[in-house]
């Protein structure tokens, strides 16, 4: 069990970091960062790490990583870590624009981008400050909230690499983008701060995809923020996809911020690490948003996964969905907390959330709390939640077709995943998923000829 010595000496730990990182990098760095880096430090002094005693982490004990003496990661040399084309093929999409970040920090010689339309920029946060600070600093810190989040506020204190996305007004990419963030497994375990910032132009349109991959077997820590300012008409599809190790451990915010007519659809697929949280926020701001928020996690062992959603309609005919799905085995742990926010004048708000969840053992344990807090009175707005197992009647009815017990539960579980994965817009990404399910589940080969 942690107690507060151990919590208040591992704060301790990081506040000397900083020290000695804001000494070597602040003298590098925009006047604005070195700001930014000293509110985020100052907010993780406050807040500390979190405990089951607060609130929004009650169902989720972070006591392992405050436990951990992670080494920070630093640029180095991605071949010293083992980090080749060759040791990435398994991770890659073929065809789509890549950008490789190996512990956080952006590598050229990994990446490969296609011709580019005329303005676009992609590529390193740090590249880009540097060379771009004008299309950088005016999102930079302005979308992810960190006042409350100790995690957020504490890749804020570090932050130094990660992505960076500037799509030009009427400007479409018709390629995906393709993140890849590979984390490197060490006798000390590292900590990774990516810190990633998407700006869409006027009434552009980009398609980007993020997976979170470890090289080798180990612990580490990943911690990373993600800020997605839509601008008027913009459209983003945007898929999340972590399948680090089972030793992971992974805290992430992604926070949006749409204006009028923003359409941004983003979905989040979890199967790897040990405990995991993703913090995601949206704020639409502007007449006729739209907002699409899906997710799936598939987990077993003893892997905790915590979802947690906050969509704020701000502003009048917007819309929103909400569809989180997941399948638990064995001793795996669930929450899902999600929150609409219909602030006052928000009206002709239509917002819908439903997470649902698939226990395939006894021992498995959601914790699912949708909740609406509304102050106009001309919207429509709905949420729910079911946690259950198997129809046993559907599983009799397979059966009676001459398919084993196993097989057809199998069966079932994939048609209840298949719902998010259909939804998934890239061929790769869509195909690797539905294979991960054809492996992981029992009589995988019958699933896969039946579906």
């Amino acid at each position: 069990m942690t107690t507060v010595a151990d919590t208040q000496d591992t704060r301790t730990a990081w506040l000397a970091d900083f020290e000695r990182f804001a000494r070597q990098a602040d003298g590098e760095a925009p006047a604005s960062v070195v700001e930014l880096r000293r509110r985020g430090i100052q907010r993780f002094e406050a807040l500390g790490f979190p405990t089951l005693q607060q609130e929004e982490w009650r169902f989720t004990n972070v006591a392992p990583i405050v436990r951990t003496a992670f080494r920070r990661a630093e640029p180095g040399s991605h071949e010293a870590d083992g980090v080749t084309p060759a040791a990435l093929e398994p991770f890659l999409y073929p065809d789509l624009h890549r950008l490789v970040f190996v512990d956080g920090f952006f590598v050229p010689a990994l990446s490969d981008l296609h011709e580019l339309p005329e303005g676009v920029l992609a590529g390193g946060l740090a590249q880009a400050l540097e060379a771009h600070p004008e299309r950088v600093e005016p999102f930079l810190g302005e979308i992810a909230r960190t006042e409350e989040h100790p995690f957020a506020a504490l890749n804020t204190a570090f932050l130094q690499d990660g992505a960076f996305l500037s799509i030009p007004r009427n400007t479409v990419v018709e390629t995906p983008f393709h993140l890849v963030f590979v984390s490197t497994v060490h006798d000390q375990p590292r900590a990774s701060m990516p810190r990633n910032l998407f700006v869409l132009g006027e009434n552009s349109q980009s398609l980007v995809v993020e997976s979170y991959v470890t090289l080798g077997t180990g612990g580490h820590f990943t911690c990373s923020v993600t800020e997605v300012e839509a601008g008027p008409a913009a459209v983003i599809d945007h898929y999340r996809v972590q399948q680090e190790s089972r030793e992971a451990f992974h805290m992430a915010m992604f926070q949006i911020h749409q204006e009028r007519d923003a359409n941004v659809r983003s979905h989040t697929v979890t199967i790897g690490g040990a405990i995991v949280r993703n913090d995601t926020g949206v704020v639409l701001d502007g007449e006729g948003g739209d907002c699409t928020l899906n997710g799936l996690y598939v987990i077993n062992g003893t892997q905790m996964v915590d979802n947690h959603m906050r969509v704020e309609h701000a502003k009048p005919h917007c819309d929103s969905y909400e569809l989180f799905k997941g399948i638990l085995d064995q001793k795996a742990r669930a929450v899902f907390n999600g929150r609409i926010y219909v602030h006052p004048g928000a009206q002709k708000t239509d917002a819908k959330q439903s997470s649902r969840n698939l226990l395939l053992s006894s021992d498995a344990l959601v914790n699912s709390n949708p909740q609406l807090e509304i102050f106009a009175d001309d919207v429509k707005c709905t949420h729910g939640s079911t946690v259950g197992q198997l129809d046993r009647d559907a599983v009799f009815y397979l059966r009676s077709r001459g398919i084993a017990e196993r097989a057809a539960q199998s069966i079932l579980t994939y048609a209840f995943a298949s719902d998010i994965i259909e939804r998934i817009k890239v061929d790769p990404v869509r195909e690797e998923l539905a294979e991960f399910l054809f492996t992981r589940l029992p009589e995988g080969e019958v699933v896969r000829q039946a579906v």
